[in-house]
């Protein structure tokens, strides 16, 4: 019976769609469930659980009661044992006591979800002692020790335990200091190293910020977006460098980390969140200004969370301009753009091929696809 230390972080991702950029801090949470967000790491998690049902008699999973691991191992219908108990309100501390457990217990592999932040307790908890894979789940993930998807990081536990001669390599766990986040400014740090099962097609890669050197290239792009607006018509504006250009360019202060909605070269509203942008545009005339995530090459589904599937589901995907530089497409190698926002249908909508606005009066076609 080999065994398997679950960890889940029931608050993470609650940010995302509320556009608060991260759940950490008791005030932050209570703003999130005020504005109606709902928990997403459990229904995330049981994605990734799913794909390890063909080992099921071969599995004990270890986990922390409720929230934390028990429930979700439960619905799925996996065996386990629950070896310890956290409170109401669970805490970084908890994460640190679980994976302590998991290395006394010897588990084989470390299943977590969240993320960057919950990685990084991960680090911290175990570093490079036990091989782990990452459920991505929060609304920062920028860390390559996190799969594509859910569904990815249950296919790749189960290659990993299931094939002895996939190996294992070391990954940085990267995260952004949330409180500058919010104002707008992006503060890295490395928190430690993880072992990964060493499969890139299931890796997300480590998000990669668009050069200096890129600038003129984006005013050139937000210039051709600008000249093709249309009046009455409402533009979201996702967030980005480079689509930050676009408001820039308009003499409009605007949120380069959020999302923004213009008209007729005004601002009507600024980082809002996934209630907000359905309440403002209604049935009107909505277009979406997007570019691609640096390195990763999500489109919708990391770092814009508000552009929900309740969001998209308003938008035709001839409204969708998508906006980028030659240099973030190079990033790629030839990988299709990703949109996962948890919804099948929404993901097959959006998928196909689109027109790339890479500068004034010069275009990309490109494939955009679910990963």
């Amino acid at each position: 019976m080999k065994k398997i230390g679950l960890l889940i972080n029931p608050i993470a991702g609650m940010g995302g769609r509320v556009g608060l950029k991260g759940t950490d801090g008791a005030d932050i949470i209570k703003l999130a469930q005020e504005r109606g967000a709902i928990p997403e790491s459990s229904p995330k998690a049981i994605k990734a659980l799913k794909q390890l049902l063909p080992l099921r008699d071969e599995l004990l999973f270890l986990v922390a009661q409720g929230s934390m691991g028990e429930m979700a191992v439960r619905e799925v219908g996996l065996r386990y044992d629950v070896v310890y108990e956290a409170g109401a309100e669970t805490h970084s501390v908890d994460s640190i006591q679980l994976l302590d457990k998991f290395r006394a217990m010897d588990v084989e592999l470390v299943l977590f979800a969240g993320g960057d932040g919950t990685a990084g307790d991960v680090a911290k908890g175990i570093g490079l002692s036990i091989p782990v894979v990452g459920i991505p789940t929060g609304v920062k993930i920028h860390s390559p020790v996190f799969a594509i998807t859910p569904e990815a990081a249950g296919q790749l536990a189960l290659d990993y335990l299931m094939d002895s001669v996939l190996g294992l390599i070391e990954k940085e766990v990267i995260d952004i200091e949330e409180t500058a986040f919010r104002r707008d400014e992006i503060v890295t740090e490395v928190f430690g190293y993880l072992t990964v099962p060493d499969n890139e097609a299931q890796l997300q890669n480590l998000k990669s910020p668009s050069p200096q050197d890129e600038a003129d290239a984006q005013v050139s792009a937000a210039l051709q977006v600008i000249d093709e607006m249309e009046d009455g018509v409402y533009y979201i504006v996702g967030s980005g460098s480079t689509t930050s250009r676009v408001l820039e360019e308009l003499r409009i202060i605007g949120t380069q980390l959020g999302v923004d909605i213009i008209k007729d070269g005004e601002l009507v509203a600024k980082d809002v969140y996934e209630t907000e942008i359905m309440t403002i545009i209604g049935d009107q005339p909505t277009k979406l200004i997007v570019t691609p995530m640096g390195g990763q090459g999500y489109l919708f589904g990391r770092g814009n969370q508000q552009l929900s599937d309740k969001v998209l589901a308003r938008i035709e995907k001839e409204d969708i301009i998508i906006v980028s530089t030659h240099g973030k497409i190079n990033t790629l190698y030839g990988r299709p753009l990703w949109v996962y926002t948890g919804d099948a249908a929404i993901d097959e909508k959006l998928s196909g091929y689109y027109k790339i606005v890479l500068g004034y009066g010069r275009y990309a076609i490109y494939k955009v696809t679910a990963p």
